[in-house]
Parts: C-alpha cells; sequence; structure tokens
C-alpha cells in the first residue's frame, strides 16, 4: 500500500490553507503517517503563499522538513508570483501532466 500524500492546494482561505493544508502536509511527514507528502499549489493559493507572511513561513518550514512542494507556471506567470514562489523553495513548472499522472495512478489526491 502506497504511504504517499498528494494534495492539491488551489484555495485562498487562509484558515483552511493553515489548518488544513498546512497542518495536516507537515505532521503527515513529521509524524510517519506518510513516507511522502507532495503538494500542489494552483491557481488561488499561489498569491496567499507569495502575499502572507504567516502562511509563507509554514510552507517554508514544511519545505525545510521535506514536504515536496510544486506550483503551477502557468498560473504563477499569469499573477506575476514565479519569482516570489521560487524564493520560498517552490518548484515551479508547467504541472498539467504532473496532475494527470496523479489521477491516471489510482492513488487518492486530497483536493482543498
Amino acid at each position: 500500500m502506497s504511504r504517499k500524500a498528494k494534495i492539491l492546494w488551489t484555495t485562498d482561505n487562509k484558515e483552511t490553507s493553515l489548518h488544513m493544508v498546512c497542518l495536516y502536509a507537515h505532521n503527515a511527514l513529521l509524524k510517519g503517517w506518510m513516507d511522502e507528502v507532495e503538494v500542489l499549489v494552483w491557481g488561488a493559493s499561489q498569491r496567499l503563499i507569495a502575499e502572507d507572511t504567516e502562511v509563507r513561513a509554514k510552507v517554508e518550514a514544511m519545505i525545510k522538513d521535506g514536504v515536496k512542494m510544486v506550483a503551477c507556471l502557468k498560473c504563477a506567470d499569469t499573477m506575476e508570483l514565479s519569482t516570489s514562489l521560487q524564493s520560498c523553495g517552490i518548484d515551479v513548472f508547467y504541472t498539467g501532466e504532473l496532475l494527470s499522472a496523479w489521477i491516471h495512478s489510482g492513488e487518492t489526491v486530497v483536493s482543498v
């Protein structure tokens, strides 16, 4: 059985982002609930990370502790956020193929 968490983060709701996405993704890895945690940041969540210092700090801590964070380059470029996202350690590239691979894998994808 796979012990990988795949989270698609699209919301710009700060409370949901901090108290679900960041809390679960970080703890799942730190507490050993999952062996790997990957978060795909898409759309409005990118602006939240770029503009909110508390959310950004949580994202940076997650990355430091081994959570893999990737972001959609098309969204980031459209919102002029690519440099800001990259500067906090997020890997920014075209992610349509990645999300499609997640879906085709049959593994659970949590979408928030």
